[in-house]
């Protein structure tokens, strides 16, 4: 059974940074926004404005989200213009200032390196609510994400458990903590979250270097932290398969198998799961996410205000999508919901592995 076939319908989602909440929702009826108010703008009268981070640090924004959101948009009858600042925060208010001087009736940012936050203080001046998506955006009038802090909840589970099933005691358990970009509102949610878990199980940062949004980099500062280490290491929180990806070739190098954890269902993420190099990872669908905020701009396009239940501590109203944790147990459920493919996680040395989960083509 596939992730989305198991999510709950259509609830409004949300929690505080510090909570669990969030409700699970399925890519036709995720957790949506109500609506009350308004009068209707006739469609094609009004346009969506989405500006993108990148198209490196993860494959997710140009082949998942930008044909998602255009397509929920577009085919609620409204204009979407969607550019991508590829990773340049000059790009980024380049592109916010020429959608705004196009005309836009709502504004979906993705934040990079903070460029969102100017943007939506502009967008607001002229009277365009923004929705921060995936990303927290100081300031903005909607969240749209999934659940960051049990993200980090579920990755500092996937630690404990590792150091369970290997027999050692979590007080006395030498783990390196190899976090995100500070830069990312997310990246504290993420730590937050897997601490909070690690800490309660008596878990006490061995190392924890500056982290970013990369695997060359998690790779240096990892194998500098070994080093101080004498080479010894019982578990690693990484905050993303990317970051995982670069503690494993250092731990590869090493002869060293250890759990690690991480996030996104990458391919290659995946594929050291089933290999038995990383604990887990966690599965965000961007449906979901997609969906949730294409009907949140759908009605701020339409004129009608949205109810919304749930809030972050700072009042935000955030919507909130539940992730799932992807073991060795459950891989089949990214192939079914066609965020990866058997082929691609499948191949070389990878083969008996899937083999061994039982792993299929799907439907």
């Amino acid at each position: 059974m596939g992730a989305f076939a198991f999510l709950a319908t259509a609830t409004i989602a949300g929690c505080s940074s510090g909570g669990d909440g969030g409700t699970d929702a399925t890519p036709a009826a995720s957790s949506t926004a109500s609506a009350t108010g308004g009068d209707a703008m006739a469609a094609g009268d009004a346009r969506a404005c989405v500006i993108l981070p990148d198209a490196a640090s993860s494959p997710r924004w140009e082949n998942g989200d930008r044909p998602a959101l255009e397509k929920a948009i577009t085919d609620a009858g409204f204009e979407v213009d969607i550019q991508n600042a590829q990773g340049d925060t000059g790009q980024y208010a380049t592109i916010a200032e020429q959608q705004m001087t196009g005309g836009c009736d709502v504004m979906l940012l993705v934040d990079l390196q903070g460029a969102a936050q100017s943007v939506t203080e502009n967008a607001q001046a002229e009277g365009i609510p923004v929705i921060a998506y995936d990303r927290p955006i100081p300031g903005a009038d909607y969240y749209v994400s999934f659940d960051n802090f049990h993200v980090g909840e579920l990755e500092g589970q996937t630690v404990v458990d590792g150091l369970e099933a290997n027999g050692v005691a979590a007080a006395d358990a030498v783990v390196v903590y190899i976090g995100g970009d500070p830069a990312d509102g997310n990246a504290a949610m993420f730590h937050d979250g897997a601490d909070s878990v690690m800490k309660a199980a008596g878990i006490t940062p061995a190392a924890e270097p500056p982290g970013l949004w990369d695997g060359e980099h998690s790779a240096t500062v990892f194998e500098q932290a070994l080093t101080d280490l004498d080479g010894k290491v019982d578990a690693v929180w990484a905050a993303n398969d990317t970051n995982a990806a670069g503690v494993i070739t250092i731990l590869d190098k090493n002869g060293l198998t250890v759990p690690v954890s991480g996030q996104d269902a990458s391919v290659a993420g995946l594929q050291n799961v089933l290999l038995g190099k990383q604990g887990g990872t966690v599965y965000k669908p961007f449906q979901v996410e997609a969906q949730d905020a294409s009907n949140l701009a759908i009605q701020l396009l339409n004129g009608e205000t949205p109810t919304i239940e749930k809030s972050l501590d700072d009042g935000t109203p955030f919507i909130a999508a539940t992730p799932i944790l992807v073991t060795k147990d459950n891989v089949q459920v990214v192939i079914d919901d066609g965020n990866a493919s058997y082929d691609e996680i499948c191949a070389g040395d990878v083969k008996a592995a899937c083999d061994e989960a039982g792993l299929t083509a799907g439907a």
